[in-house]
Formats: C-alpha cells, structure tokens, sequence
C-alpha cells in the first residue's frame, strides 16, 4: 500500500490549490480524482474563460452562514494573493471591473499552468480513482476506492465539490464522506439556476433575449434584485439577471420548509411609466396594430405576444404591466443546468484557520464541498483557490 503524508480527494480548483501548496510545504501528497482527466470544472467555467477571481472578496458576497469562515480565509490568502500565485505560474491576468480573468482569455491556459506546477512538483494523481470510503487506521488514514484500491495518508483533504454539473466530475459524492466522519450537511439546492415558470407569455416569448431589472420576492418580502439579461424559455425563464437572483429562490423552493416565490419583472427599465403609457396612447390614437403597439420598446416577438393585451387595457395599465409583471415561480432547472451548488459541510463544524474538521481531527475540507455559496462574478472560484490553499498550507507534513 502506498503511503503520503496527504491524500486530496477531488482534482477541481480547490484541490490542485491544496495539493500545490501541500507539496510546497513539504507534505508528500497524492491526488484522487474519479475522472479520466483533472480540472474538466476549470476548463468549463466562465463559458471557457475562466473568471478566476474578484478584487472584492468581502463576506458580503457569500452565503450569509459562511462570513466568519470567509473572512477568515481570505484573510490568510486573499485576492492579491491569488493574483500572485497565479502571476508566480506564469498565468497574465487582465480584468474586466473588478472581475479577473486570464489575459488569454482562455480556462485552458488555467488548467494548463496548474498542471505544469503539479508536474514540476512530481505530485502523483491517481486518476478514475472514485473515493468510496475513508478508513481510520492508527494514526492516520486508508483512503479506498470504489474499486478496492487503497492509499495510506496522515491526513485527507476533501474538496470533491458540490452537485453542479456532475458530469465534470462533482456529484456530492463528497458529502458522503463528510457524513461518514459526523458531519452535518446543509441540505444541498442549486444555485445560478434558471427558474421553471408556468405562464402562457414564456411560451409565446420562447428564445427571445431583452435587458431588464428583476427582483426576487421570497413568501411575500422583497429578497435580491438585479439588472441584465432575461431569457424566455419553453419552460421558464434563464438569463444572467435570473441566475443572480435563482439563489434564494432555490433555497425557498426546495429546502424545507417550503415557501412561495415569484419573480416582479421590469420589461422597460430604461423608461418611465408616465412616458411609456403617453407613447402607447399616442399609437393607439394613430391607429397603429396592436401586435405593433409596443414594436418600438420591445423585440417585436415579444411585442407580438403582448397583442391581446393591449387590444384590451388602456395605456397606463399596458405601462404599468411593462414596468412590473410577474411571473410565478414553480421549481429551478437541476444539477445539469446549475452554475454553482448552495449548501454542503456546516461551516460551524470546520475550524475557520485551517479548515480541519471540529469532529474528525486529520480531515480537512476546501470548496464548494463546504456550505460557502458566492454570487456570480469570481467570487466562486475565488473561494476554491484561497480554501484549497490554506487547508494545503495546514495539513502536518
């Protein structure tokens, strides 16, 4: 049997993070990873650009329950450190805002210089290695595949993701381990998620793409809000304004106990209603069709589908309509269409210095594996560098 100080479960962004500085450290470490290949989550992120970072890393862009844990890791290896680190592999970074993407504007040149570290490093991975148990043995651990095959490690770090994407390579295989070791999970939902509604109007709008301002209501009080795109689709609504706002929504909707949501939809932000309803009464009095009435506000298949309704209302409820319709929503899209995971390992349970289990001294957890949700932005990734980083930095060599 093979022995490592440190065995990294999952060959995501936390992991090659922590197996990286691990190694660093001196810590002689192995990682397992249950796909043929490392890093295919890098490669996808960001529509294959890969928003590696956020100049704001603050704790007001995560999950209300991990601040503390935020804080505290950011803290030890924050945004400049990321640059750093990335900057020391030989990666250019450009950033668009406060957004930090690779200056290739490629994921592949991510993955491409972590894995030229982990080489320069001899780090060994053992690839279509599915953890399937981990066993205490003396002092330290026997790390054992689905298969059978075992490794010997003084401690373990688990950062085999959330549930998003499964076929790149996070299932929530992980949070059995952490269940196994006495860990209470934060029931995992979907996040960055489109949204499942039933209205006649998606059906009729399906495919059309419009800028607008959207705004979460969650069991009757006003929750996120937020301006950008808006997707009509046969089952619902997507866009990058719905994926911002999916989060709450998705914890209403599928963490019990269940609550009601529903999304107020401004189609005309750039517009006041006052305005809006002169202009409509002024191309009813002109005679103009009623599929045409909104032609100048909106894409004409979306003005189209408002035909029946202005053929009946006046022009002030027609502007009021625009300026806040709403749409009832009745479920999220699942785990294949979710950006990121909202839920995981009880931030409580973990110390917030080296991440190291409260419950089962030796393990340690990094990434979206624990219960730390950031929005859309960086901020995700971000998480997964520093967490891998500092668990890696705190493992005994």
């Amino acid at each position: 049997m093979r022995e490592f100080s440190t065995a990294v479960v999952g060959a995501g962004a936390a992991g090659l993070a922590a197996a990286i500085s691990a190694k660093r450290r001196g810590s002689s470490c192995v990682i397992c990873e249950r796909l043929p290949k490392i890093g295919k989550k890098i490669l996808a992120s960001g529509n294959g650009r890969c928003n590696i970072s956020n100049e704001d890393l603050s704790a007001v862009n995560y999950n209300q329950a991990s601040g503390m844990l935020v804080e505290s890791v950011f803290g030890r290896f924050g945004p400049s450190d990321i640059k750093s680190f990335f900057r020391n592999l030989g990666l250019e970074l450009a950033a668009e805002d406060s957004r930090i993407f690779p200056a290739t504007n490629q994921s592949s040149s991510v993955l491409k210089v972590l894995e030229l570290e982990i080489k320069k490093l001899g780090i060994p991975i053992e690839l279509e290695f599915s953890v399937d148990l981990i066993e205490s043995e003396g002092r330290g651990f026997s790390v054992v595949s689905a298969s059978g095959k075992r490794l010997k490690c003084g401690s373990v770090i688990i950062t085999g993701g959330g549930k998003s994407y499964p076929a790149l390579g996070s299932d929530g295989r992980a949070y059995r381990l952490a269940s196994s070791a006495g860990h209470n999970i934060v029931t995992p939902v979907p996040s960055a998620v489109p949204l499942i509604v039933k209205d006649r109007l998606c059906h009729l709008a399906q495919g059309q793409r419009i800028r607008a301002k959207v705004r979460a209501v969650i069991a009757g009080k006003a929750a996120d809000q937020a301006c950008g795109d808006l997707l009509f689709t046969k089952y619902g609504i997507s866009g990058t304004a719905i994926l911002d706002i999916s989060r709450d929504i998705s914890v209403a909707l599928n963490r019990p106990p269940a609550r009601s949501a529903y999304i107020e939809v401004e189609m005309a932000p750039f517009i006041g209603k006052d305005e809006l309803a002169d202009n409509i009464k002024r191309a009813l009095k002109n005679g103009v069709p009623h599929e045409d009435i909104l032609a100048g506000v909106l894409p004409l298949k979306l003005s189209a589908a408002f035909k029946d309704m202005v053929s009946e209302a006046d022009p002030a409820v027609i502007a009021g309509k625009l300026k806040s319709i709403r749409f009832d929503v009745a479920g999220t899209r699942g785990w294949n269409e979710a950006e990121f995971t909202a839920g995981g390992v009880d931030t409580r349970e973990v110390d917030p210095v080296t991440l190291e289990s409260k419950i089962k001294k030796g393990i340690y957890f990094a990434g979206e594996v624990l219960d730390v949700d950031g929005r859309r932005g960086g901020y995700n990734l971000a998480w997964a560098w520093a967490s891998g980083t500092v668990a890696g930095m705190a493992v005994p060599r």
